[in-house]
């Protein structure tokens, strides 16, 4: 059987470091030491010093008038500015505050009519210049909550 090789300490070596020590320090007596000028600690606060009246919590003692300044931040209210187009939009409805899509409806306005009697003036007037009464593009978007049936908005092509 072969021979371990001989372990070496630290110290034995003559390496740079100190030999490693494990664990604390040991406690030497009167450990932590005593500060001088303290005294012995005390239960709370001590008088204080400069000339300062002590606090007596919330509300100043009777006789004397309070210096507390009250300051009052007001943020501006946050408004979305939502487009009301073609499409349906997801939005908040104003009169009964449910959250829902809108329902939207078609209905003739005046880009309607204006198409109408352009219509007319280039020469379609034997019912071609109804056209833009049949073609939800020329025609105003309305929207409505399908909760409570109220009109939140209208899409004016004009």
């Amino acid at each position: 059987m072969a021979d371990a090789p001989p372990a070496y300490s630290d110290a034995q070596k003559g390496g740079p470091y100190p030999p490693a020590q494990g664990g604390y320090p040991p406690q030497q007596a009167g450990y932590p030491p005593p500060q001088g000028g303290y005294g012995q600690p005390q239960g709370g606060y001590g008088a204080p010093q400069g000339g300062y009246p002590p606090q007596h919590g919330a509300y100043p003692p009777p006789g004397q008038q309070s210096t507390t300044n009250t300051v009052v931040v007001t943020q501006p209210a946050m408004t979305i500015v939502q487009t009301f187009r073609e499409s349906p939009v997801r939005t908040i409805c104003p009169h009964c505050r449910a959250d829902i899509v809108t329902a939207t409806q078609y209905e003739s306005g005046t880009f309607s009519w204006i198409i109408c009697v352009i219509l007319c003036l280039v020469g379609c007037s034997l019912g071609c210049c109804l056209i833009p009464f049949c073609v939800n593009g020329c025609q105003d978007v309305i929207h409505t909550c399908p909760n409570c049936r109220q009109t939140i908005s209208r899409y004016s092509r004009m």
